[in-house]
């Protein structure tokens, strides 16, 4: 595969995401994408799970060929080597996700070590987030870093929001607006990705035409 074609998977990684979160939740009927997160689509006995996860393999595989066009466009940047290794490490890390239980379960005292394991895999997974914004940022300096900056600031403030009704979730209590919050959230990372490989689509298209140039014999 191109570079050209495995940068294009990062864009594709996040508009195949946004689909999931539209087409996927009309397979349950009952299910509120404004009060309930993301997850619940695929947490235990959810109607929704199986579907989600034959989605969530092809959207892994997407991000796993993202990073490798990202390592491939490194160069000489130890960082943007090190944010190529990095998404393949998170997106794989990701597959593996621990589901949750559903809330009435969860308020049932039906919880177990998934459930547990679960917070673990989301903390671990915005750890990365933010790594791969700051690497991002600092390989590719100037209007990209303030752009970075501003989503890491979405992501901090939303993030909280959505924490702050975790427990709310697990007592099965409404939550209006956790399903905004986390969206917007994801909603963030996701446009990131998709400016980063933009960016670095752009600069291996200039190199590609400064390579084609004719050279003139001495």
């Amino acid at each position: 595969m191109t570079r050209t074609t495995l940068l294009g998977c990062g864009i594709l990684s996040s508009l195949l995401y946004a689909l999931m979160n539209v087409f996927i939740p009309l397979e349950w009927p009952g299910y509120d994408a404004a009060s309930q997160v993301v997850s619940e689509l695929s947490a235990i006995g959810a109607p929704t799970r199986p579907l989600w996860l034959l989605f969530a393999a092809i959207y892994t595989a997407l991000l796993v060929a993202f990073g490798f066009g990202v390592w491939q466009s490194a160069g000489r940047s130890r960082p943007l080597r090190i944010l190529g290794a990095l998404i393949v490490a998170h997106a794989i890390f990701g597959l593996a996700w621990p589901p949750m239980h559903q809330r009435d379960v969860l308020a049932a005292g039906g919880g177990s070590l998934t459930d547990t394991l679960h917070i673990a895999w989301t903390f671990v997974t915005v750890v990365c987030m933010l790594l791969e914004i700051g690497l991002g940022a600092a390989a590719l300096g100037g209007r990209f870093r303030r752009y970075s900056i501003v989503t890491v600031v979405v992501l901090v403030a939303f993030g909280v929001l959505t924490a702050i009704d975790g427990p709310r979730i697990s007592a099965n209590l409404p939550t209006p607006w956790v399903g905004v919050w986390e969206r917007l959230n994801i909603a963030a990372f996701m446009i990131w990705v998709i400016v980063l490989a933009t960016m670095l689509l752009r600069a291996s298209a200039a190199a590609n035409a400064v390579d084609d140039k004719p050279r003139v014999a001495a």
